[in-house]
């Protein structure tokens, strides 16, 4: 029997954050760039930054906002800063802009 030939991977699309907690409601504020001109996506939560609760805020709202299960969002650097690093599965650049705008 044939082997079917496999799909090649699809590598999780990465996005920089600027996270403020404590920030009084949970929202997306749009595009910013960092000191290196690299686009950023600056968020706020409600949530504090104690005991994780910030940055599984973050994870869920982007999810939300990208209409994907909150497990494809997931902070790979940046756990106690607030610049964080996502890696998302399950979406490309096309449906980031959709959700959040051009970074430009």
């Amino acid at each position: 029997m044939a082997r079917a030939p496999s799909e090649p991977a699809v590598k999780p699309l990465r996005l920089t954050v600027r996270l403020t907690p404590r920030g009084g409601r949970d929202a997306v504020e749009g595009w910013i760039r960092d000191t290196d001109g690299a686009p950023c996506l600056k968020v706020r939560v409600a949530a504090p930054p104690v005991d994780g609760a910030a940055n599984t805020a973050l994870e869920r709202l982007i999810a939300s906002s990208l209409r994907i299960a909150a497990g494809a969002v997931q902070i790979v650097a940046g756990h106690q800063g607030r610049v964080k690093r996502l890696e998302i599965t399950g979406v490309d650049e096309e449906a980031v802009a959709k959700a959040f705008g051009d970074p430009g």
